[in-house]
Formats: structure tokens, C-alpha cells, sequence
């Protein structure tokens, strides 16, 4: 089956359906002592604490942006400029990369082929600026997560979105386009969009290796 990605480029590949589980959510108890001249009195207060995805290992640093990586089929190539068009089923859970802040969001499609402006193509989007000083740009996305909005950190692995085809994908079939550069001011689209290849950083990050990627110098 042949299939394109943000309107340009074939690609050939083969996405699995999928379901994401989340982990059940897990308590911190904490004991405080309180000491008087007359009597000690000893309290236990029980915190909740946010659950950890399915695919999320304690002490990760990176994670793939779409999981789980086989639901997805990619290339090593992009047509015009350095990223990568991840496909999977719409839907499938996209995650932040690594920790870091958010940069940018859109939660609205305001792109339209009359108009084709290119800061729009990109549909639902999240950028993140990772505390490795990378950014990392997802979009074309069916979804953005509820309650993340730009300034807001975000946890490796943590749920951001979910793949969709929206932007100038709404011909193609439905994937995230990964996009890895320099942080630059929002609205810069044309840097955002990706510097340099996405793929081996890909490749390791599936094999749960900690590889933070290396920018273009200047």
C-alpha cells in the first residue's frame, strides 16, 4: 500500500492497530511525629500519585514520540527538509520525547488548501523544548492532550496528543510528523518543522536507549 506524508514523498509501509493501558495509580505515604511535653502523636497522610504509562520505565530518559513504536511504520527519509513522517492508525497515543517545557501548542485546524499557509500546515501540533536544549516538534495531530497548555512541563513519556491527519495531511494517511532542531522564537514554523534527520535518534530511542541528538552548529 502506498502512502504519502504531509502531502509530499511516498512511502511504503504498514501500521498494526493498537491500544494504549495506563498502569493503576499508586499511593506515597508520608508519617509526621508531633512531640508535646505530654503525649506524641504520630500521623500518616497518603498522597496519590500520577501512574506511569504501560510504556514508561522509571530512570528513562527518552522515549519514541508515537507509541508503541510497532504500531508505526517509517522511512529514513523526508522529501524537502531533514524530519520524519511517523504513520500509525489515528488515534495512537503520541508522547512528549523527554522531559522538558512546553513551547507550543494548536488545538484548532486552521489550515485550508486555498490559502496554504505554510505556519498552518502543520494542523494540531506540540512543540517541546527539551531540558537537553532540543526541541521537538510534533503535528498533523488528530488531538492535543487536555490539560497542557504552552509554559507547562511535561514528563518523558507522558501523553501529549494523539495521530491524526490534520493541517496539509488531510489527504494523506494518518501519522505525526516529527520534527528535532535548535529552539528559536514561537511562530518560527520553517525551523520548527525539523534541522536534521530524525531516524537513528528514532532507532535508539525504540531500542530504550538515552541518545540525545546532536544539532547543527551556528
Amino acid at each position: 500500500m502506498g502512502l504519502t506524508g504531509c502531502g509530499d514523498g511516498p512511502t511504503v509501509v504498514t501500521s498494526v492497530p493498537t491500544t494504549s493501558t495506563t498502569l493503576p495509580p499508586t499511593t506515597t505515604s508520608t508519617s509526621t511525629t508531633t512531640t508535646t511535653s505530654t503525649s506524641t502523636t504520630t500521623t500518616t497522610s497518603t498522597t496519590p500519585t500520577i501512574p506511569l504509562e504501560a510504556w514508561q520505565v522509571p530512570g528513562r530518559a527518552y522515549y519514541f514520540p508515537v507509541q508503541p513504536p510497532d504500531a508505526t511504520d517509517y522511512g529514513r527519509y523526508h522529501h524537502d527538509y531533514p524530519a520524519t513522517d511517523i504513520f500509525a492508525p489515528t488515534g495512537t497515543t503520541v508522547v512528549a520525547v523527554t522531559d522538558g517545557v512546553v513551547d507550543e501548542l494548536r488545538r484548532d485546524d486552521p489550515w485550508s488548501a486555498a490559502d496554504d499557509d505554510p505556519a498552518e500546515r502543520g494542523g494540531r501540533y506540540v512543540s517541546i523544548i527539551g531540558d537537553d536544549g532540543v526541541r521537538y516538534y510534533c503535528s498533523h495531530m488528530e488531538s492535543v492532550a487536555e490539560g497542557i497548555e504552552a509554559g507547562d512541563r511535561v514528563a518523558a513519556g507522558q501523553v501529549i496528543g494523539a495521530v491524526g491527519n490534520s493541517g496539509n495531511a488531510a489527504r494523506t494517511s494518518p501519522h505525526c510528523h516529527f520534527g528535532i532542531s535548535r529552539p528559536t522564537s514561537p511562530g518560527d514554523w520553517e525551523v520548527r518543522r525539523g534541522e536534521i534527520s530524525p531516524y537513528e535518534y528514532l532507532l535508539a530511542w525504540t531500542r530504550g536507549e538515552d541518545v540525545t541528538p546532536a544539532l547543527p552548529e551556528g
